[in-house]
């Protein structure tokens, strides 16, 4: 005959908090590094913009070069121009894991993470593991600013 366990239930909530927090200080720094950081220059352009992170922001013409584009960090866009006074706008976010991409480059917005690389012309996936574009953002140009919505 075997013995009934004996032990506490609230030893094994213990022990899988413990397993919890071990995995969990193994996988964080390692989701940190999907991050992508850093300074977002473009091909010409500058990162501009002020912290209200929603996908909205404004950026001067100047900064967009034809053929290339910025990256508004904060904001999480890219605003690009692929034929002069033809201004796109996307989000700044990776469709393969969702890292945040950091140059636009030869015609291609480009995620540092995984080496997926996007057109300027419609935010399509050109390289990498991405399968999807990237999505679309509002785009009003008044004067020399160009507003992103």
């Amino acid at each position: 005959m075997t013995e009934p366990d004996t032990t506490p239930a609230s030893s094994m909530d213990r022990r899988t908090m413990l397993r919890g927090a071990a995995v969990g200080g193994v996988a964080l720094p390692l989701l940190a590094a999907c991050g992508g950081g850093g300074q977002a220059t473009t091909g010409g352009g500058s990162s501009s913009g002020g912290g209200s992170g929603d996908g909205a922001g404004t950026v001067s013409a100047s900064d967009v070069p034809v053929g290339g584009g910025t990256i508004l960090k904060d904001q999480e866009v890219v605003v690009t121009q692929p034929k002069k006074g033809d201004y796109k706008a996307f989000t700044a976010i990776c469709t393969h894991q969702g890292c945040t991409v950091t140059k636009v480059e030869g015609g291609q917005i480009v995620c540092p993470c995984h080496g997926s690389h996007f057109s300027i012309e419609d935010g399509s996936p050109t390289s990498g593991p991405a399968q999807s574009a990237l999505a679309s953002k509002k785009v009003s140009v008044e004067g020399d600013q160009i507003s992103v919505s």
